[in-house]
């Protein structure tokens, strides 16, 4: 037979004391005397009471719940974020419901509206792939957001983004300082906001160089192993004369190495490749993968400590933080297995706290 639950009335009876008396200590409010507090508390340790979330929320108003939607948790960068948002909550006494869309856009509506129902306190949404309109229409249900890897126009949500125009940038300008004229790139999904970006930054190097964009360089894919792979075959069964690959992750880049390693194109004498994010796999495949390190941890931590922020109605700490992607030069593009990393400071105008 199951033991019934110790309610909050139980610890009023056996302290002697009233049920707002609890409440108090409790929720560590005033007017209540140290002798009264310390024989609740240990009536509570004593009987293992603990406080029903559900009712505490009707109190509050809270239920110390957030959400956090990913469009694919298997893929290492979400993850990262997914655990930096866990440890922040986690230390501010935060439960976290985490929702993975499977890079499906008409599931990313729908996954909203689930945490809307089950009044989550805020949320946190990741490089989702919906169009603006739509997404800030559900948000605005949310007591707060906060976007990662994506910004909307009129800046009403706060939002965490990469400088990922800087970071395509780099990653071609390195391709090309290393002799390369005939520059791919295995672009990720359409509907990218960080693709489109890093496309604008391919684009800015190739100009600089007083080179022309070719569209056909261009290749969209899923941003999976398996997606860069055919996306390789693909581009560079119809244009051989391509000597260096800009992949939009590292998962992508993967993808590539393998359709190298089969058609028996050796990375980097007869193909160089640089991947993004700098996930732990860049390092463990051979040769190791020239990479835009991007801190991910890092930035769910940033993410929930400003969610919480604009829960508390803290909107002065609530803004646009603007994250530096750094080159990290190994073998795929060297030739060698040391890393070099190579800095730059933004280009672009932004608001970085």
């Amino acid at each position: 037979m199951s033991r019934r639950r110790v309610t909050i009335d139980d610890v009023a009876k056996l302290a002697g004391v009233s049920y707002q008396t609890v409440s108090r200590v409790i929720n560590n409010k005033p007017y209540v005397s140290e002798t009264t507090r310390q024989r609740v508390q240990e009536v509570i340790a004593e009987t293992g009471y603990r406080p029903s979330p559900i009712a505490r929320s009707l109190v509050t108003a809270r239920t110390a719940t957030i959400g956090l939607v990913v469009p694919d948790i298997s893929n290492p960068y979400f993850s990262a974020i997914a655990r930096g948002v866990e440890q922040v909550a986690y230390s501010k006494n935060y439960n976290v419901l985490l929702c993975n869309t499977g890079e499906d856009a008409s599931r990313e509506l729908e996954v909203l509206h689930a945490l809307d129902e089950r009044y989550v306190d805020g949320v946190i949404v990741c490089g989702l792939r919906e169009e603006d309109a739509l997404l800030q229409e559900a948000l605005v249900h949310f007591r707060a957001a906060v976007l990662v890897n994506r910004r909307f126009a009129d800046e009403t949500i706060p939002a965490i983004v990469v400088d990922d125009v800087l970071g395509g940038y780099l990653a071609t300008q390195h391709l090309l300082q290393m002799g390369h004229t005939a520059v791919g790139f295995i672009a990720g999904p359409t509907t990218s906001y960080s693709g489109a970006k890093r496309l604008q930054g391919y684009e800015k190097a190739l100009t600089e160089a007083g080179l022309e964009r070719q569209i056909d360089w261009v290749q969209h894919c899923p941003p999976t192993v398996v997606g860069g792979q055919l996306a390789t075959q693909t581009l560079l069964a119809n244009h051989p004369e391509i000597t260096a690959l800009f992949c939009y992750n590292d998962l992508v880049a993967v993808g590539a190495l393998r359709d190298c390693a089969a058609v028996g194109r050796r990375v980097p004498q007869d193909m160089a490749i640089v991947g993004y994010d700098d996930i732990m796999l860049a390092t463990l495949v051979s040769p190791p993968l020239t990479s835009c390190h991007v801190p991910r941890v890092e930035m769910g931590s940033q993410a929930v400590s400003m969610l919480l922020n604009c829960i508390n109605n803290e909107t002065d700490r609530c803004d646009e933080i603007v994250v530096t992607p750094e080159l990290v030069v190994r073998a795929s593009t060297m030739g060698v297995d040391t890393a070099v990393s190579v800095k730059q400071t933004a280009v672009l105008p932004n608001r970085a706290h």
